[in-house]
């Protein structure tokens, strides 16, 4: 069984950053694609960026420039690092793993949520 933990959320004032980190434990492909999803209250759920195990990634157009998804193969774990944050990006944010055949969406397991609050 695979277990992804996710920690990092909070509430953070907009223009300011915020790291989530997700820690995947269990039996999986060494050879992986990791992602961050999230879903705002009344929206559909949306892919914010995938990583590959050797760190190919893809970001949605919302997030360019603002979001830096990577990856410590090492340690199992996926970082979302989030600046410029806007009220927006305000939902409850996702990891994910899948094998590469699920690529892009990586979404053979699921975390819990985090939630990210962003007040204007």
């Amino acid at each position: 069984q695979v277990q992804l933990v996710e920690s990092g959320g909070g509430l953070v004032q907009a223009g300011g950053s915020l790291r989530l980190s997700c820690a995947a434990s269990g039996s999986f492909f060494s050879i992986n694609a990791m992602g961050w999803y999230r879903q705002a209250p009344g929206k559909q759920r949306e892919q914010v960026a995938v990583i590959t195990s050797s760190d190919y990634t893809k970001y949605a157009d919302a997030v360019k420039g603002r979001f830096t998804i990577s990856r410590e193969n090492a340690k199992n774990t996926v970082y979302l690092q989030m600046n410029s944050l806007i009220p927006e990006d305000t939902a409850v944010y996702y990891c994910t793993l899948g094998s590469l055949s699920t690529w892009p969406y990586a979404d053979d397991y699921w975390g819990q949520g985090t939630q990210v609050t962003v007040s204007s």
